[in-house]
């Protein structure tokens, strides 16, 4: 064995894999593509992207997840996630990694973090050759060409690990457990590349905070002049779509850390949705999900081999992953400095939201708290094919393993400190709620960003939204009256005042958990219900 091969056989060696003798250590693309085939994992479409069907896990598995219990005060158990005694967990690990002994494995070393002052070394071990392109693709690489040894952090990974829920005291066969003090994640079960990703984003989000870097479930670009802009929202709210402007390069579409340094991107690449995409509008991610190298994940190929981004009959959750380089006009060094505009965004499937409105400190921290959207078909397995209002802390509570007060007052520091505008942005429905009005069109959301970011209604006077609280511009180029001001886009104005303060009543009764950690001034920032 060569020197490289003797200092990963020593750390494999002390997770138990000592079994192992087909290690298969930071494959390059290529050999990923062809290992993957030749284990008939994979199909390869006409236009040269990888496919793969990862049914019947088509999306993340948020009942599946564990954090093992420790002594940390600001431990968290967000909605879904369970505790898991250490014994459990050690229990799991032993029968997980029995399940990869005599197998090849494949084994890559990467970087989460592009900021060199706050990366986390990251190691992941799996059964399958194609999980490994994800995360070439979605990682940044490990410069050093050397096995990290004694990694931030390992993840264990077996699709064909079939946990025993009555022996092993889960709720299902398969499983996603963290444990920040043995620095190790365990996946089983399950192939969706989208458990590994967002474990990755639960480690940064224990790590980061207690070095005083917020971590953000948020795309981010940079202008021309340096401007930062940061888009907040769950999956389907837009943060790729918007974060991918032809005028603006990229830092990063999900996931980033706001240090003193400025903002930095956790990731190397990009997993964006590609149900219905369309080239015409989004022609940049088009581009780069068409092409060698690329991932596509349980997205149709039709009698041609060609991938059909229409068809949902696998899942409306259809996904790619790519690396940064795919993207033309990418920012190469994964940063820019401290954010100017930050846009909270929202998919409001009731349709009474304004689409944009300019939000004080208080408000920004009531809206950043709330994390209100609706979730989209598809992005969980069992949500159905009917969209439903939700609040998710900070906008990634699944993610979030400490408090959310320790994010929300990182947060209000850094908008103190530098100054930072704060936007809602709702994607969602305008003249009426979902199945009877429409989804706000793209062009005019990404009009209104524009305006925003160019400092267009920097003067532009606003009027108060009578329920919501919220300011909202009396003009925006290009957007006309009616979508600025929900109630007008509505037939049946009567209707529209009981069903926003429905919502707003949601947002009242939720927000009661946070009041008293962020004083009286936040809550009575939020909407008023008389």
């Amino acid at each position: 064995m060569n020197q490289i091969n003797n200092v990963l056989r020593e750390e494999l060696n002390k997770l138990g894999l000592n079994a192992i003798q087909d290690v298969r250590y930071n494959l390059n693309v290529p050999e990923l593509i062809t290992e993957s085939l030749k284990n008939n994992e994979t199909k390869l479409a006409d236009t040269g992207a990888l496919v793969v069907n990862t049914s019947p896990f088509t999306g993340r598995s948020p009942n599946d997840k564990y954090l093992v219990e420790n002594n940390d005060p600001d431990l968290w158990y967000a909605s879904g996630t369970e505790p898991m005694a250490s014994e459990n967990f050690n229990r799991l690990k032993g029968k997980l990694i029995d399940s990869l002994q005599g197998e090849a494995v494949y084994v890559r070393d990467v970087m989460a973090g592009a900021d060199r002052d706050n990366a986390i070394r990251i190691r992941i071990v799996s059964n399958l050759a194609w999980q490994q392109l994800a995360a070439n693709n979605m990682f940044i690489a490990n410069d050093t060409q050397q096995p990290h040894v004694d990694p931030d952090f390992t993840i264990l990974v077996s699709s064909t690990f079939e946990g025993d829920p009555a022996a092993d005291g889960l709720r299902s066969p398969a499983m996603v457990a963290l444990n920040f003090d043995e620095k190790l994640v365990l996946i089983g079960n399950t192939r969706y590349a989208g458990e590994i990703k967002k474990s990755v984003f639960t480690l940064m989000n224990y790590v980061l905070p207690k070095r005083g870097v917020l971590s953000l479930h948020c795309s981010a670009n940079i202008g021309e002049e340096g401007d930062v802009a940061l888009f907040f929202g769950l999956s389907g709210t837009g943060k790729t779509t918007l974060s991918s402007d032809e005028a603006r390069s990229l830092i990063g579409d999900d996931e980033h850390g706001w240090s003193d340094n400025g903002i930095f991107n956790f990731e190397g690449g990009c997993y964006a949705k590609t149900i219905r995409l369309n080239p015409k509008y989004e022609p940049l991610v088009w581009s780069a999900i068409n092409r060698f190298g690329a991932l596509l994940e349980n997205v149709p190929l039709d009698e041609n081999n060609h991938p059909d981004f229409d068809d949902a009959s696998i899942t409306e959750n259809t996904r790619a992953s790519y690396p940064l380089t795919f993207i033309s006009n990418y920012a190469p060094g994964g940063m820019g400095g401290h954010p100017q505009n930050i846009f909270l965004l929202t998919a409001d499937a009731f349709g009474v939201m304004p689409p944009l409105s300019k939000l004080t400190k208080e408000q920004a921290m009531f809206y950043f708290l709330s994390g209100y959207t609706s979730k989209l078909a598809g992005t969980e397995r069992g949500l159905g094919n009917k969209p439903q209002a939700t609040f998710s802390t900070c906008f990634g509570a699944p993610f979030l393993p400490l408090k959310p007060t320790v994010y929300a007052k990182l947060l209000a520091e850094k908008l103190e400190k530098y100054g930072t505008r704060v936007w809602l942005l709702n994607t969602g429905w305008s003249g009426g709620g979902f199945g009877v009005g429409e989804r706000i069109k793209l062009p005019l959301t990404r009009a209104m960003i524009s305006a925003a970011l160019k400092g267009d209604l920097d003067d532009v006077p606003t009027h108060i939204h009578p329920i919501f609280n919220i300011a909202i511009p009396d003009e925006v180029p290009g957007v006309p009256n009616e979508v600025l001001n929900p109630e007008l886009s509505w037939a049946d104005r009567e209707q529209y005042e009981i069903d926003a303060k429905a919502l707003a009543q949601k947002f009242i009764d939720n927000f009661k958990k946070y009041e008293v950690n962020v004083g009286p001034e936040v809550p009575a920032s939020g909407p008023v219900v008389s």
